[in-house]
């Protein structure tokens, strides 16, 4: 019996699941990689040494900018980071602006985020992070020209934050937050053979603060927690008005016989985090940064939850008779973490 491609794609489901557990702790499949792995290191090294010999050289920014990233692949939390980081900010009253390069969009030009914008053009957590913080956003392949771009239209900003970018060596950058979830290293190597998009290291440079989105330092490298709950729920039409989600909500929604739809890199967890919330649900987990071009769920479905990055791909009107509820995040870190970054970024923000 031939193979059709029906039995490809099964295969290479069951291939990326295997790998994606021996990410974790290794195994055969993944030593199998390890000449790749050499490859990615080698060529990751010759890179960073061009920049450091000044053959590549890194751009100038008038402002400082605090990069946002993670060494492993796969949602450890940039944008909640992101998002908690912007709201510190409106406490300290410091003006901030983010770029991104907008995974998921159909082309790599730099642009300014609107309300009006779509996730095809600017990217669902671009889109997210200025809808829910109000903060001017660009996007871009390059980020320094996201960033020159975001100055010319707001140029009363005092800081950027890039959301992702540690790899893109020709931004520069005052500070880097390392975030790590539970995972922390996986098993230690980098891509393909491990999911460390660089080498792990024991210890940080003096420009580095290590955020763990865990309940507890998942690496041997010091840093800060930050606890991670659901804040409640909110009417679809409603959260495109910009109301806030509410636990109460949430909570009158148990009983009902719910539909939890998640186009996360991890799903798992949010589909627990409801569970922890007594809600009974058939969860739905869909591919990251899922489009929502046609409507995942059955059609007979009466209360669908999603997250809030699968919300900005959703509008009111498309959903029809279903009750849609957007599940917003609370992503709190530690009080140390303010007052460490607060210490750090003094120096470079005038009056911080």
């Amino acid at each position: 019996m031939q193979a059709g491609p029906g039995r490809d794609v099964g295969l290479a489901a069951r291939l990326a699941a295997r790998l994606q557990r021996e990410w974790l702790v290794g195994g055969p499949l993944a030593a199998a990689l390890t000449p790749l792995a050499w490859l990615y290191r080698g060529v990751a090294a010759l890179r960073a040494a061009l920049y450091r010999a000044g053959l590549l050289r890194v751009a100038a920014l008038p402002v400082p900018v605090l990069v946002v990233g993670n060494w492993i692949v796969g949602g450890a939390g940039k944008t909640p980071t992101t998002l908690a980081l912007l709201a510190l900010a409106r406490r300290r009253s410091w003006r901030v602006g983010v770029v991104s390069r907008g995974y998921g969009r159909t082309d790599g030009a730099v642009r300014l985020v609107t309300r009006a914008a779509t996730p095809a053009e600017v990217g669902d957590e671009p889109l997210l992070i200025h809808l829910r913080s109000g903060a001017p956003v660009a996007v871009g392949a390059d980020r320094v020209a996201a960033a020159e771009a975001l100055l010319a239209a707001h140029p009363d900003l005092q800081l950027i934050l890039s959301d992702d970018g540690l790899q893109h060596l020709r931004l520069p950058r005052a500070l880097s937050l390392l975030v790590f979830d539970e995972r922390g290293f996986g098993n230690g190597a980098v891509l393909p053979a491990g999911p460390l998009r660089q080498p792990a290291r024991a210890t940080l440079r003096a420009d580095e603060l290590v955020l763990y989105n865990a309940t507890a330092p998942s690496t041997p490298l010091p840093g800060f927690v930050a606890a991670r709950g659901l804040c409640g729920a909110v009417a679809l039409a409603d959260w495109w008005a910009g109301k806030p989600a509410a636990l109460d909500v949430l909570h009158a929604l148990r009983g009902r016989p719910l539909t939890a739809c998640a186009g996360l890199a991890r799903p798992q967890r949010f589909f627990a985090m409801l569970a922890e919330q007594g809600l009974a649900f058939a969860p739905l987990a869909l591919p990251d940064h899922h489009d929502f071009a046609t409507l995942p769920w059955p059609a007979d479905a009466a209360d669908v939850l999603v997250t809030e990055k699968d919300a900005v791909k959703l509008r009111p009107e498309r959903v029809g008779a279903t009750r849609v509820w957007v599940v917003a995040l609370d992503f709190a870190p530690e009080p140390a973490f303010e007052d460490a970054l607060r210490a750090r970024l003094a120096p470079l923000l005038p009056g911080a």
